[in-house]
């Protein structure tokens, strides 16, 4: 596809609804949307988003979960042109309101289940967006002052929006707001073109058709749900929400909803093994197998294709300023676990059209083979972070007339493909050693955790590890002895039933040193 409409992320949607107008694009709990319903249903409301802002919208935000209203939300903000920005009723309304207020949007997208929360998200608001309520009536709204409010029936009996905005490479597809180290969160404006060259190395990778049927275990604050959205809809597949507690014992809702390409973080893989039920086989319709978000350990990748016997099991990487994913590494049982550094599966080889460069702590490159800092160009690097020119010179320099982000991970070159080392920030000193905490986390989890974590604490001097699914504390504390010099061999390891995870389900760092500290306190 090469017009404009069909650089425009939705076209997918549009395109399928005329050819399969009954094949299902969404199905959200038991209820199922066609792609004729669905692009309708999408079209009227671009048509009153782009009636609200007298002219094209440039910015939509969805405060939505895991219903009708967020993914076609969605669907609508593209299809009137403007960028969508996902916002979460889990988040801190503080944080929430934040990101609403520096996006300066022009409409909010509102469902039911996240009512209770706006007014005090618009409260204080220097400019009130126009909200579009799918599934509530005005009299349910409740007082939100002198907000105009278009309800239910309003977008029912909307016409749809014939003639399109069209849309460049350089316009935005979506803003979203990642965690900063300054506390404030930072937003990355990604671009129609940033998202097509992603989709594009996609398509020619897993060739999904329409019989396919893809998880989102995401939430849509999290880049990864991006993937399953527009994979689904670029290739008339169905798109299947995937309530949280479902991931707890996956295989019934698997079996049920004939799911054929899976997406996850690494850590529901892990959850899975330590209770036990991550069994040979009992995954059997599963061809794709991806995961992303976070290191991906060696004896997760073994155990889920032992699950997943159809299935090719894949490790992506990459950060949000990158697009979703820019490296991936096929797992391939004879060859992968030899591969592995510190135990985890390596990154892999760059996308197509992708310019990698490791480089120093001078932005020098360093020789293939070297341990350096993982920086990336091409079409899928991010223009920068959104209204902030400072630390976007930070995180971005021009070598050879090129743009480039650094990722602040570390790898390494290794037989042709990138195996990451760790992060520079968790690069800690112990007594003037330098100290990668993955190589840590590794002696851990080959001793016989399902998963670890090294931090500092309770002093930047000490290291402690914090486990799960260890029988043997006592055993884990000599491996580290056996395999480490002192001065990195945790001081303590802590056995717990479950890591603390943050809303993208990564592991929450800052959360574990609050539990060891509460934990302490409550012995002292």
């Amino acid at each position: 596809m090469t017009t404009a409409l069909s650089l425009r992320l939705g076209a997918g949607l549009l395109h399928h609804a005329r050819v399969r107008p009954d094949g299902v694009a969404l199905t959200v709990g038991r209820r199922e949307h066609t792609y004729g319903e669905a692009a309708a249903t999408a079209r009227r409301w671009a048509a009153l988003l782009v009636e609200a802002a007298g002219g094209r919208p440039r910015r939509v935000g969805v405060f939505a979960h895991r219903s009708e209203a967020s993914y076609l939300g969605v669907a609508a903000a593209l299809l009137a042109g403007a960028a969508f920005v996902p916002l979460n009723r889990k988040f801190p309304a503080e944080r929430t309101r934040s990101m609403l207020e520096r996006a300066d949007v022009d409409a909010l997208i509102v469902d039911a289940a996240s009512l209770p929360g706006l007014a005090g998200l618009l409260r204080g608001l220097p400019r009130k967006p126009v909200v579009l309520l799918p599934d509530v009536v005005r009299s349910q709204a409740g007082d939100l002052g002198d907000v105009r409010l278009l309800d239910a029936m309003d977008l029912a009996a909307a016409a749809p929006l014939e003639q399109l905005p069209e849309v460049s490479p350089d316009d935005l597809a979506y803003l979203l707001f990642t965690s900063g180290s300054t506390g404030v969160p930072k937003g990355v404006p990604v671009t129609h073109g940033n998202v097509r060259a992603f989709l594009d190395a996609n398509q020619a990778r897993y060739r999904l058709t329409p019989d396919d049927r893809l998880t989102q275990t995401f939430d849509q604050t999290f880049d990864l749900s991006v993937f399953d959205l527009f994979m689904a809809w670029e290739n008339g597949a169905r798109l299947c929400s995937t309530d949280p507690i479902e991931l707890l014992a996956p295989f019934k809702y698997l079996e049920r909803n004939g799911i054929t390409v899976w997406f996850s973080v690494p850590s529901v893989g892990a959850m899975l093994r330590r209770r036990g039920v991550l069994t040979p086989g009992s995954m059997p319709t599963l061809r794709w197998s991806l995961f992303c978000g976070e290191a991906l350990p060696r004896a997760t990748a073994e155990a889920w294709q032992a699950a997943a016997p159809n299935s090719v099991v894949e490790n992506l990487y990459g950060p949000t300023e990158l697009t979703i994913a820019c490296t991936v590494h096929r797992w391939d049982p004879a060859t992968s676990p030899a591969a592995c550094a510190h135990d985890n599966v390596p990154i892999g080889r760059p996308y197509p059209g992708l310019l990698p460069l490791v480089v120093d702590e001078r932005l020098d490159p360093v020789p293939d083979g070297a341990t350096g800092e993982l920086c990336m160009a091409g079409a899928q690097t991010t223009p920068g972070y959104w209204r902030a020119p400072g630390i976007t010179a930070e995180r971005w320099f021009t070598h050879q007339g090129r743009s480039y982000y650094r990722t602040g991970d570390l790898v390494r070159l290794q037989d042709g493909e990138y195996v990451c080392l760790g992060r520079n920030d968790q690069q800690v000193k112990v007594g003037g050693h330098r100290v990668e905490l993955g190589e840590i986390e590794a002696v851990l989890r080959r001793a016989g955790a399902v998963e670890a974590v090294a931090l500092l604490w309770p002093d930047p001097g000490t290291v402690t590890a914090v486990v799960t699914g260890a029988d043997d504390v006592a055993a884990l504390t000599a491996a580290c002895d056996a395999a480490l010099p002192a001065y990195m061999a945790p001081r303590a390891v802590h056995l717990v039933e479950e890591m603390p995870v943050n809303a993208n389900g990564k592991v929450d760092r800052a959360a574990l040193r609050r539990r060891l500290d509460e934990t302490s306190t409550a012995r002292s």
